[in-house]
């Protein structure tokens, strides 16, 4: 069974940091481009940054470009999302996804992923 798992969410102040992880089971996830999105209260869910089956490719929305980094453990079946000088428009839950082919331009569109996990709360508030 293909699960995705967040992890790592929490509360922070404006201008803080934090990484969020997401670790997979149930299928090879070398072989697979995976993504963050993530939703804000009210809001449509967003497109955060991606990142290719090896690492080597990485993408980012210009709204956490330079501040976010994305990263993966192909060892551990494991994705990283650190974000730092986070800021209060960074409140959202963020979903970790599987990408079902391959990232060839972004933002990705919902109908781009086959598999969610369920989702860690990031909250940054003063």
């Amino acid at each position: 069974e293909v699960q995705l798992v967040e992890s790592g969410g929490g509360m922070v102040q404006p201008g803080g940091s934090l990484r969020v992880s997401c670790t997979v089971f149930g299928f090879t996830f070398n072989r697979y481009d995976m993504s963050w999105v993530r939703q804000a209260p009210g809001k449509g869910p967003e497109w955060v940054s991606a990142v290719n089956s090896n690492g080597a490719r990485r993408y980012y929305a210009d709204s956490v470009k330079d501040r976010f980094t994305i990263s993966r453990d192909n060892a551990q079946n494991t994705m990283y999302l650190q974000m730092n000088s986070l800021k209060p428009e960074d409140t959202g839950l963020y979903y970790c996804a599987r990408v079902s082919g391959l990232i060839t331009a972004t933002p990705l569109a919902l109908h781009e992923y086959d598999y969610w996990g369920r989702g860690t709360q990031v909250t940054v508030s003063s």
